[in-house]
Formats: C-alpha cells, sequence, structure tokens
C-alpha cells in the first residue's frame, strides 16, 4: 500500500503540473450522458470475447458526443492477470461551444490497442489496475472543402485506471449485491503528432452497482471527465470538462460449457 501512495501521489503532481502549467487557458463545459454495453463471452479456460459499445451523449442524451465500438480477446494468464488485444472504431462529433477538430467537424478515429488488468482483493475491497497502450489513428481534413477526412495522423497513448468495488452489504460480491464502484484513469500521449499537451485527459467515476447474478451486473453513478487539446486557440490552451451520468450493462456469457 505504502508505494500505491507514492504512484498516488506522482500522478497528481504531473496532473497539476500538466494542467496548471498552462498560463492561457480556454474552458468549455458540458453536460454528458454515457451508456455503455459490455460483454464477455467465456470460449474456455484461458480465452474469452470481448464485446463493447458506448452510447456518449451530450445534454445528457439529446446530441451525440461520441460512439466508441470495441472488440477484443482475452487470455487469462492467471487468476489475477487478464491479458487484452483489440481493435476500436470511434466516431467524434462536433460538439460543446469548441469542437475537438479545428474545422468543426465529426471525424473517425481507428484504433488497436492491447490491454494487461491485475486484480487483488484488500479486506472487503476489490482492487484492479488496468494498463493500456493505444495505436490511433485519428481522422483529419487538409482542406476546408472536403467533405470526409483524407488523412489519418498516427498518435501513441498510455492509460492507467485504478478501479475499487466495495460491497454494500456482505464481505464479498456475490449475486444480490449492491456495491460502490470508484475508479480514476489518466491518458498520457507520447511519440510524434501528439500536439500541445502530452497530457491526453483523466477520467473520475463514482457508482452504485448490483449484481444480479454471475451473468448481468448493473451500475450508474456520476462521471467527470478533463480532456485538453493537442491544438491551441490564439495562443491558449482548451481544457474541456464534461460531467454528468454514466450507466453501463455488463454481461458475462459462458460458452465453454455448451
Amino acid at each position: 500500500m505504502k508505494n500505491l501512495r507514492y504512484v498516488y501521489i506522482l500522478i497528481a503532481l504531473f496532473l497539476g503540473t500538466s494542467v496548471v502549467a498552462q498560463n492561457t487557458r480556454i474552458s468549455d463545459h458540458n453536460i454528458i450522458g454515457w451508456y455503455g454495453y459490455f460483454g464477455t463471452f467465456k470460449l474456455n479456460s484461458k480465452f474469452s470475447l470481448h464485446t463493447e459499445y458506448q452510447w456518449r451523449r451530450t445534454d445528457l442524451v439529446q446530441n451525440w458526443q461520441q460512439g466508441l465500438l470495441r472488440v477484443g480477446l482475452n487470455y487469462q494468464l492467471h487468476p489475477s492477470v487478464q491479458l487484452r488485444a483489440g481493435y476500436a472504431w470511434i466516431e467524434t462529433f462536433a460538439y460543446g461551444d469548441i469542437p475537438i477538430n479545428g474545422l468543426g467537424r465529426d471525424f473517425t478515429e481507428r484504433r488497436t490497442w492491447q490491454m494487461a488488468t491485475l486484480t487483488n482483493k484488500v479486506g472487503i475491497i476489490d482492487l484492479s489496475h488496468r494498463f493500456l497502450f493505444e495505436q490511433r489513428w485519428v481522422g483529419r481534413y487538409s482542406d476546408a472543402s472536403l467533405e470526409k477526412e483524407d488523412d489519418f495522423v498516427f498518435l501513441n497513448r498510455l492509460r492507467y485506471m485504478l478501479r475499487l468495488q466495495v460491497p454494500l452489504k456482505g464481505n464479498a460480491i456475490v449475486d444480490g449485491t449492491p456495491y460502490f464502484v470508484f475508479y480514476n484513469e489518466t491518458f498520457v500521449g507520447f511519440g510524434q503528432n501528439i500536439g500541445e499537451n502530452i497530457f491526453d485527459q483523466n477520467r473520475v467515476g463514482l457508482m452504485l452497482g448490483y449484481r444480479f447474478s454471475n451473468k448481468f451486473r448493473l451500475e450508474a453513478g456520476y462521471l467527470s471527465q478533463i480532456s485538453l487539446f493537442g491544438r491551441e486557440i490564439n495562443g491558449a490552451s482548451v481544457v474541456q470538462y464534461n460531467n454528468g451520468l454514466i450507466i453501463t450493462v455488463n454481461f458475462n456469457f459462458d460458452f465453454s460449457k455448451s
């Protein structure tokens, strides 16, 4: 736990220097609603398929923020270590007062990614540490007259998420158990083409969950997303603050017994 404390301090210092160091900033505030489906299909004792779609909206439900489709293959290296690799397709829309795309256009992004998740239990708390490495191809318009992206810029990004779950009754999250969830995820870009900021974004979630069975869980609560644009406007960096609702449904299907 001492080592974890040092990690939290370093992350806090890094975020503080990354954001506060910008003397001139433009802020954009949005209310968001993120609604997600997550499905796992177990094939055998080692392998399973991951499927996911996230329907991300602004003004809770009124307008598009993002659509995200992600698929992957899981490998259970150890009871407490899972590896995953896959592909993602993302469509980002021109939302908020200052769209991410400089021309105010929608744009497509394609990703390949690799992930490692480590889990352990401390008392009644279930902890997980997720390390995610993404290779991103982000659509770009080379000319304002174009109706579709004609170039895809390559970007690298690392993500780390700490997540904890605490049962609200009993000592473990079993069928029929309500529970509390907290997570914090930090995104850092590196390599060529990262633009204005190495720090990309940070997300914090506070949710209540309920495990109906080993096949179905539901989670809902509050989400905060802080994003730094990779470009400046009139010499000022742009920081986007998105806050709102998150609801996810989680399914687990075991085909290994079929």
